[in-house]
């Protein structure tokens, strides 16, 4: 019985890890829901005055776009702002052919009167953040604009963002992204599904209530002495733009977010490439979480509330740790349920928290509805976009897991960047993109032996106990062995 005590802890402290975390979210609804309500009036900045149109830097960091550079910079020449107040620094630290294909594109970009500067590193310490450290030293701009190489902001997008910085307490503005690929595959639908909850319930929820938000490391602008003032950009960690947004918080800086301005971006359609980026993001917040937790716990100018949002903010991806952990042990606990007859009060109060689904499936459903709108076909698309994307969020536990605890116990790795398509509609192609990694992953072998362990849980619904099966947990288990099979899949088919 001592084996089965200890799958009895664990299983039932993290799955209530994921009731508390699911509490958040309600709360975080409640919040979204109530700044609907609320029409805040902000000092902006006169931009159709000179005196009042401040100098922008914008910051381009790239690294072997060869898909996209030419796209991004042609965008980028179409902001609607003053020549004369701003300028354009392509961070290139690329280590292949896309650094003179570059260079000529921004020279003939120069030639038309636009200040574009084309800046490389030798020594690429620090990845990202060490690129926008070392364009920091010369950025003439008082504020600091900054977009990944798959961002097109629309012409206007200055003249939406800039106005707001002239309340001096803001030190962000970050906008949402939206995404041009969003239909062109079932992994970027769900890709899409999941930065949406982001970028409305969770933005906006804390934003509206002082809570820390983050910059999302593109598609906003800094105050540069915000950034300075904060301790500048640092490395230690894979989600720079994270660190960064606590630090200047802490330090009591305000972020604006503004949930109506749209940056378009593009979202991975290739699931190796959708790994690499989960991997990092998900590291990132643990590697976050080591580094911040006690500025945070001792800050003694935040309240209680905002403490408890903030290290719930930072634990976001920890809780891909406390869904495979429910997911591996749940089978075990199938058996354990009808073995034992004397826990059947234990497990009659652990049905109680299926209600943690039930949350999240009002929140996500707010979210969609005010992008997709509302009615009764939208909310049945709902019902299967929704148990579709707990599905292959579940395949993604164990490698999200891995990059969890990695980042919890400290061990460093390098930045690896996303690949880039340039792909928009279903007619393109990813084939043939240098950038991606050929070689498997060894986890990919695990998903696929997780696949198998989840079927054999839906067998075990019909066979275990002496009352002709328990089907309680069947639709779970049907979940988790279409994720891990559909990550499992995907990743043999995107080597082929």
């Amino acid at each position: 019985m001592i084996l089965e005590s200890i799958i009895i802890v664990v299983y039932t402290i993290a799955i209530v890890l994921i009731f508390l975390y699911s509490l958040a979210q309600l709360n975080l609804l409640y919040n979204y829901l109530s700044s609907k309500k609320k029409r805040t009036q902000c000092k902006t900045f006169d931009l159709s005055l000179p005196e009042e149109t401040p100098f922008v830097t914008i910051q381009l960091p790239v690294f072997n776009e060869m898909y996209v550079m030419e796209r991004l910079l042609d965008n980028i020449a179409l902001l609607e702002y003053p020549k004369e107040k701003l300028e354009i620094q392509v961070l290139d630290d690329s280590t292949d052919e896309t650094v003179e294909t570059t260079r000529a594109h921004i020279e003939a970009l120069s030639a038309t009167g636009l200040d574009i500067k084309h800046i490389t590193r030798t020594d690429r310490s620090g990845f990202k953040a060490g690129a926008l450290k070392e364009g920091l030293k010369i950025a003439k701009g008082e504020y600091i604009a900054i977009f990944d190489a798959d961002f097109l902001p629309k012409p206007n997008w200055l003249k939406r963002t800039i106005p707001y910085f002239k309340n001096e307490k803001i030190g962000v503005v970050q906008t949402r992204w939206g995404h041009i690929n969003r239909n062109y595959s079932l992994l970027t639908k769900i890709q899409a599904f999941a930065l949406d909850a982001h970028f409305t319930l969770e933005q906006v929820g804390r934003n509206s209530k002082g809570h820390f938000i983050n910059f999302n490391g593109t598609a906003g602008v800094w105050r540069k002495a915000c950034i300075l003032d904060a301790g500048n950009w640092e490395g230690d960690t894979l989600t720079e733009d994270l660190d960064l947004s606590y630090r200047a918080q802490l330090k009591n800086w305000e972020f604006k977010y503004l949930e109506d301005v749209e940056t378009p971006a593009e979202l991975p359609v290739v699931i190796s490439a959708a790994r690499s980026q989960q991997f990092r993001w998900n590291k990132g917040g643990a590697e976050n979480f080591r580094k911040m937790l006690w500025r945070v716990v001792k800050s003694d100018n935040i309240s209680t509330k905002t403490k408890i949002h903030g290290l719930l903010h930072l634990l976001n991806s920890t809780m891909f740790l406390s869904i495979f952990t429910v997911a591996v042990l749940s089978i075990p606990m199938l058996y354990i349920k009808n073995e034992y007859e004397h826990l059947r009060n234990y497990f009659f109060v652990m049905s109680f928290f299926v209600i943690s689904t039930i949350i999240f499936f009002v929140c996500y459903w707010y979210m969609y509805r005010q992008i997709y709108g509302s009615g009764f076909k939208k909310f049945f698309g709902y019902i299967g976009m929704f148990f579709t994307f707990f599905s292959i969020a579940m395949g993604f536990s164990l490698h999200n897991s891995i990059a969890v605890i990695e980042g919890h116990i400290g061990k460093r790795s390098e930045f690896v960047r996303t690949p880039k398509f340039n792909i928009s509609s279903i007619r393109d192609s990813w084939k043939g993109n240098k950038y991606l990694r050929k070689k498997l992953s060894a986890n990919v072998i695990v998903e696929g032996i997780l696949m198998l362990y989840f079927a054999f849980g839906l067998y075990s619904a019909f066979v275990v106990g002496d009352q002709g099966g328990d089907f309680g947990l069947f639709p779970f288990h049907l979940m988790l062995c279409i994720g891990f099979g559909y990550v499992f899949f995907k990743s043999l088919s995107s080597k082929i």
